[in-house]
This record gives C-alpha cells, structure tokens and sequence, in this order.
C-alpha cells in the first residue's frame, strides 16, 4: 500500500488534494484487499487510481469590452465500470488537475454508494464567473463546450454542476450541446424544471446531507429537533442544508462566503433564509449584507491566511461544513469538540483534513464523510437521467421520498460494511469499503480494461 501512494506521489507530485483523497481511501480498505486476494494479483489499486482518460484544453473568449481571454478546461474521466462517467463542472480560479483528479475519484465512490448506475468523472475550468455579466459568462460556456461536446453523452458522460455552474451556466452549456450536435439529449444535468431538469434537485445536496445527519443522530435515539447547528458556506448545498435543518426544528446560526461569516445567535428563520437566497442567487453579493440587514448579527472577515477558521469556535451540537475542501483543520476539529459539538455531516467535497477526521474519529463522534452524506445530489441527478431518458417528470413529493430513500440505504450500507470489517460506527470506513468492492468486483467482471 505504502509503496503504491509512493508511486502515485512520485509520478504526480503536486497534485496533494487527490494525493490526500487516495490515501484516505488506502488506510481503510487495506482489509478488504487481505480477504480478497485476487484484488492484488489484479493491480486492482493501480487501476481504480488511474483516469481511464483525461482531457485538457484551452478555452478562449471574448469579454464585453472585445478584450480576448484565454483559461484551461479539465474533464477527468475516472471510473466507467459501473455506467457512464457522472459528476459536475467547477468553474473557480483554484480549479487545476489536481483538484479535478481529487473530485473525480472520490465521485466514483460516492456514485457507488447511490445504488444508481453511474460511474464517475469531474471537470471545470479556472475561469471565475464571479464578477462577469451573462454576455461574458455565455460566451464563456459556449467556448468551453465547444471542446467538451466531443467527449460527453447520455450515454457516456454525463456532467452537471458544481461551484460556479449553476442554472445559468448549464443553460449556457447546453445550448451550445443541443446546436453542435443537433440532438436535444439528457446530457447534462441540473438543467431549468421547464426543459427537462428535474425537481428536488438544487435542494438534493443539502437535504440528502441533513437526512444523512437524522440517519446517524438516529442511532443514537436522537433527532436535528432543538439542535444548533454550524453550517460554513452560503451557496446552493449550504442554503438548503440550512432549509431542511430548519424544517425538522434545528437552529443554525453561522453561514459564510470566502470572505467571512456570520453569526446570528438569534438563529436563522425562512425570512433571514430567503434574504440569502436572493443575496447569493439573484444580486450575487456578499455575505457581509446579512449583517447590515439583520443588527442582531455579527459578521467576522476571515483571513486566508489563519490557521483556523473562527466560525468552528462556536458553542453548537452539529457542525455542517458546506463549503469547500480541508475547511476543517485539526486546531478546528479541537474547537468544534471543545465546545459541544457531537455531529459533523460534510455536505461540501473532503472538507476536513486528515488530522481533524483522526480527531473526530477518536472522540466517538458521529462523522460522515462527504462522499456518503452529500451523495444526495448526485443521486438525483441520476433521477434526472432517468427522467430524461422516460421523457418524463416525477412530482416533487416522489423525488423527495426517492432521495431520502437512497440516503437512508447509503447509511444503513456504511454502517454494514464497517460492521463487516471490524470497525463498527466508522462512518469513514464503511463508506470507502462498501463503495470501493462495488466498483473493484464491477472492474475484474469487465475484464482487463
């Protein structure tokens, strides 16, 4: 095991987050490749770290004042074993190989876990959308896709969004899709209700990770209601998280952007909730004017640069890092047990580092690793694609009763293969062991490919 991470940091050495991510899943499936003999003999770990394909490309475009920009476009094509590639698009200045890579293995765990047939893939571009008009970001994803459309399908992958492709962007990109190709197909998802997305699915993220947390409180007879809750980010994951937590009586009292936090000890209400939305869905602004809106709020800037985030000092019972990757650190791991906190649900992609999953693990916290608890959006994507490929719409209600259901057998499925293993309540095993068998056995089935 030791000398395969070896191999894989020699040969890409500055590519940490995806370094972090295999490593992650190395130290927990080390038993399962000790029961399964076979799994060694067939390289199976230098196969499942290995993109079946990666493309990069250039992306230029024009901006509204005719100057011509030029950014870099990433599609990592990771697993196909278990369907075509699924997994979004990050538009964001830190996108890079790396992090593509990073996104896309774990993807093909968290697709795994679904029980849907997909396997797993990511990509993006380093172009930031975050101060560009529509004009500036169409021309954008017309470029981008001109590359992309080449390389996608219904059939063989199938992107959506992620931070900074939204509803607009995949408008954008689709019709680009729809002209070069001359097919109206369910290539991408995340699409607008009125052309073939689907319902549920902007909330799919944020409430699959609030059912994942009810799943867990529950083994322990307990429930969100009455419960204060930490959440980090301000974006799509985050304000539905925050929705659900509110709906099955919890209070939250933090949200925040790359700028700084808030902290309303009064709590968030739907009122305060739907000011967010439009804050950060319609104007595009800053979480700061939560705090101008609302007095009773403090809001803290946050500087890159500090060695922990101030947000995870709070007193809470719940923590639910929304945000973005290795947001969680161990000196935050030590303030979020410090002061109360007996959950920690990650709805965001690896947010905690190493240090501070060994911290939480340790102290017989409840912790769920991202590639379980925030399945729930990819999960109804791939209701999306069913949808799609049936030409029809499912009600809300029966989208909604799918996702809880899919989330409820993701938990059941982790705690059953931890319990299998030996390490009983590891949230962390039991998802990378029951995920990785899936796909391994998937892989030697199809042969040497």
């Amino acid at each position: 095991m030791d000398q395969i991470v070896k191999h894989i940091i020699e040969k890409d050495p500055e590519q940490r987050a995806f370094h972090q991510a295999v490593q992650e899943v190395m130290a927990t499936v080390e038993p399962v490749l000790d029961r399964n003999l076979e799994y060694r003999k067939q390289a199976i770990l230098e196969r499942i770290t290995e993109p079946e394909r990666v493309i990069i490309f250039r992306v230029p475009w024009m901006d509204d004042e005719g100057q011509v920009h030029v950014n870099r476009g990433f599609r990592v094509e990771m697993n196909s074993a278990l369907g075509p590639y699924k997994g979004g698009l990050r538009f964001h200045p830190s996108v890079n190989l790396g992090i593509m890579k990073f996104l896309a293995f774990e993807q093909v765990f968290k697709n795994s876990l679904t029980t849907l047939a997909m396997g797993g893939g990511k990509g993006g571009s380093d172009f930031d959308p975050k101060g560009k008009s529509d004009t500036e970001v169409m021309h954008f994803c017309q470029s981008f896709m001109t590359e992309l459309y080449r390389h996608i399908g219904p059939d063989t992958d199938v992107p959506a969004g992620d931070i900074g492709v939204g509803a607009r962007e995949i408008g954008f990109l689709f019709g680009m899709y729809k002209r070069l190709k001359n097919e109206f197909t369910g290539v991408l998802t995340g699409k607008s209700l009125n052309w073939g997305g689907s319902l549920i699915r902007p909330e799919a993220t944020g409430y699959g990770a609030v059912y994942f947390a009810a799943e867990m409180l529950a083994t322990r007879s307990a429930t969100l209601e009455g419960k204060t809750c930490l959440v980090s980010g301000s974006g799509n994951v985050a304000q539905f998280t925050v929705e659900k937590i509110l709906e099955l009586g919890g209070k939250v009292i933090t949200m925040s952007d790359s700028s700084g936090y808030i902290l309303d000890e009064q709590g968030l209400d739907a009122d305060k909730l739907a000011f967010v939305k439009h804050l950060k869905n319609v104007r595009r602004g800053r979480i700061l004017e939560y705090a101008r809106q609302y007095r009773d709020a403090v809001y803290t800037p946050v500087d890159p640069g500090l060695k922990h985030n101030p947000l995870w000092d709070h007193k809470a019972d719940c923590a639910m890092p929304c945000a973005t990757e290795n947001e969680i650190n161990s000196q935050d791991a030590a303030n979020l047990i410090k002061n109360g906190v007996q959950l920690v649900c990650e709805g965001a992609n690896m947010p905690s580092t190493p240090e501070a999953i060994d911290i939480f693990l340790d102290h017989k916290l409840l912790y769920a690793p991202g590639k379980a608890a925030n399945a729930g959006g990819v999960a109804v994507s791939g209701l999306e694609m069913a949808q799609n490929s049936m030409r029809l719409s499912w009600p809300r209600q029966e989208v909604d009763n799918r996702l809880k259901q899919i989330m409820k057998s993701i938990h059941k499925t982790c705690l059953d293969a931890a319990e299998d293993y030996g390490v009983r309540g590891n949230y962390v095993a039991g998802a990378n062991i029951a995920g990785f068998v899936k796909v391994v056995n998937a892989m030697l089935d199809q042969g040497l490919v």
